[in-house]
């Protein structure tokens, strides 16, 4: 984790201006729709890390050990998960394909097992509900300059941040994507 940086917080008019600057992702380009994510992801991370760690302690108030007993066991399913992405053949190529699923089936087992204990209400309200809301805005958001050159210094490998890394894990960093889009182009002209 050594020279690992935080990214600065973002001003509030910055993450959330007039409504001239959020649009509706194009679902029909699931590619563009993903950068959009994912820069927004990267460049706006801390405030978004602020923002569920205040939804988690709102939560964690009401409910300490299941929330406790929540973040620990999606920690554990998430580590597992990625550990065995690492070392296992058929899991590291479901992971390259299907990343979404791949997160998709971390909270999908994560919730299985918190069922069995009764913590569901924790685990909707407590870890879905601010990945929810941070998806929704990274989806929304329109990229900035300011934006799209924060994340290709990141891309290059000048600056690693907490969210890049949780990214790579995922598979999830925007030069991947834009190499297979390249790629695809590409394949469509010839």
């Amino acid at each position: 984790m050594a020279g690992m940086e935080l990214a600065p917080f973002r001003p509030w008019g910055d993450l959330f201006p007039g409504v001239d600057r959020f649009s509706k992702p194009e679902v029909s380009d699931l590619s563009k729709w993903n950068n959009r994510v994912i820069s927004n992801l990267l460049y706006y991370q801390t405030n978004y890390f602020a923002a569920a760690v205040v939804v988690i302690l709102m939560v964690g108030c009401l409910n300490p050990l299941g929330m406790f007993l929540g973040g620990a066991v999606v920690a554990l399913v998430f580590t597992g998960l990625v550990w065995a992405g690492e070392n296992k053949a058929v899991i590291k190529n479901f992971k390259k394909r299907n990343p979404t699923l791949f997160v998709v089936g971390v909270l999908g087992i994560s919730y299985f097992l918190l069922s069995l204990c009764g913590g569901v209400m924790v685990f909707l309200f407590g870890i879905t509900f601010p990945m929810l809301l941070i998806l929704i805005h990274a989806s929304l958001r329109l990229r900035s300059m300011k934006n799209k050159l924060e994340n290709k210094i990141e891309a290059v490998g000048l600056k690693k941040t907490p969210m890049g890394v949780i990214l790579d894990l995922l598979d999830q960093q925007e030069e991947k994507i834009n190499k297979i889009q390249d790629f695809l182009e590409s394949k469509l002209k010839d």
